[in-house]
């Protein structure tokens, strides 16, 4: 496979370093970009100079080594299966803990060349500030090592802890990578598809108790009171619905022109995924495949859906990075986990360009103010006006699609953090209308390394009752 620009200028810069002397190499690459790919192509550079002995693989999840050893296998045409005679293995960051004295000798005997997929996982720049994973990375590989490759696509972690075997500028602390390619750079090189987020909300919402009725404009109005925590607004079987109407239609609009188009949907819980399932089969009659730890081989289950013509997968913790689905093509994000690196990764899943005639890549989210703050941060990474944020209230006419009824509200249930007999309304759903489009100036946010435009991240939390609003982006800078 011929290889893309940044990849080949990858692989001869870090080839570069590691002939000056160097044995350690940082590589940043946008999520779907093809690191896999580039660290098989300087393994096999490696090896075709004499330089290494063995190459050793580390990944975040069992699914991802096993792409790391097809790569591999193919790339350097020998057998990676850690047997007799193999060039090498691939292990999960998991298997750390659990590998013993005779494994660790290999360093000493060969020269060991070392891949870290997603080392954002592994944290410590000694051993008194390492997790599990880093501290084995600083007893048994860090000096012992002939080569180390690291490889990232979001270079941080939400525990702002170290990562392993990384360096970090002062003052900004931010890390410093050998090369990096952003998600600009890919759009750019049609490497990655352009994004675009809807964030759905709702502006009549009330929370009914005996005593007294609450009423909220938005999600971000609700939830900073601290009434009703996001788990009850995921979990609410009408955003749901409304949320899966809106994707299931993106989806179909695309599989007319690319027929094994799929999507993904991110649970909070098993009981979660569960739940999402039987309401796309009761309301859309749609099966959707559920891949969790608790299902046997899930691995197998994520490798049949790669090639399969199956729409729609449902995923908890087992697609979220790494994974290659190049056919996905929409995401939901239904998950409470509302970290940066998370919803990057998860996002990454639907960016990697194929040769299908549509690409688009389209996630669907609830308009959360930290998700909403981390999708401007996104659009500030395309190189050029697009509309990347769009918002859509929610409305009653998709609730009649799904099941014929017209009721203006919505009950979420009982409401833990309110007496037990509080219930959640959502009112005011009428038909969707086209966008409004407006320009606004940013207020400031943290800083991200990935873009010098993340300080510009537009402020749009007092307009989420705005029925529907599509940005006009001007040029970055």
């Amino acid at each position: 496979m011929k290889l893309r620009k940044w990849q080949t200028e990858c692989v001869d810069l870090a080839m570069n370093q590691y002939l000056s002397g160097n044995s350690h190499f940082l590589a940043l690459a946008t999520p779907g970009a093809g690191k896999t790919l580039m660290a098989s192509e300087l393994a096999d550079q490696l090896l075709k100079n004499s330089l290494i002995d063995l190459i050793i693989c580390f990944s975040p999840s069992s699914i991802v080594s096993q792409d790391f050893s097809q790569s591999l296998q193919l790339r350097i045409n020998e057998r990676f299966d850690g047997l007799l005679g193999a060039k090498g293995h691939s292990l999960t960051y998991q298997n750390l803990q659990y590998l013993d004295n005779n494994f660790w000798q290999l360093f000493h005997r060969y020269r060991v060349f070392v891949i870290f997929d997603e080392i954002h996982h592994c944290a410590g720049s000694n051993i008194d500030n390492a997790n599990a994973w880093g501290e084995q990375i600083i007893l048994n590989i860090q000096d012992k090592a002939k080569y180390t490759l690291a490889l990232t696509g979001t270079p941080w972690r939400s525990d702002a802890a170290p990562i392993v075997l990384s360096n970090y500028m002062h003052p900004s602390n931010k890390i410093s990578c050998d090369y990096v390619y952003g998600l600009a750079e890919a759009i750019q090189d049609d490497v990655c598809r352009i994004p675009q987020i809807i964030a759905v909300d709702n502006n009549n919402i009330s929370v009914v108790d005996d005593d007294e009725t609450k009423t909220f404009t938005s999600f971000k109005c609700l939830l900073s009171q601290s009434i009703i925590p996001y788990q009850d607004i995921i979990e609410n079987e009408k955003v749901i619905k409304y949320v899966i109407s809106s994707a299931q239609k993106k989806l179909s609009a695309i599989r007319a022109k690319n027929a094994d188009a799929a999507g993904l949907i991110v649970a909070s819980s098993v009981e979660h995924a569960k739940q999402i399932s039987m309401l796309m089969k009761v309301c859309f009659n749609e099966d959707a495949v559920v891949v969790t730890y608790r299902e046997n081989e899930p691995t197998n289950i994520i490798q049949q859906f790669r090639y399969a013509q199956t729409k729609w997968v449902i995923s908890v913790g087992m697609i979220s990075e790494g994974t290659n689905i190049p056919r996905l093509q929409v995401c939901c994000h239904l998950t409470n986990i509302k970290t940066e690196m998370h919803f990057r990764q998860i996002l990454g899943r639907i960016l990697r360009m194929t040769g299908s005639k549509n690409q688009e890549a389209v996630m669907y989210m609830p308009a959360e103010p930290k998700l909403l703050e981390y999708a401007y941060r996104v659009k500030q990474d395309v190189p050029f006006e697009a509309d990347v944020v769009k918002f859509e209230k929610m409305k009653a006419s998709v609730e009649e699609d799904v099941d014929g009824e017209t009721s203006g509200t919505i009950i979420f249930g009982k409401v833990s953090d309110v007496s037990s007999k509080a219930k959640l309304k959502l009112n005011g759903f009428d038909t969707v209308n086209d966008h409004q489009i407006f320009d606004e100036t940013s207020d400031i946010v943290e800083e991200h390394f990935l873009t010098s435009s993340y300080e510009k991240v537009v402020n749009i939390f007092g307009r989420f009752q705005q029925e529907s609003i599509a940005l006009g982006l001007s040029e970055l800078r």
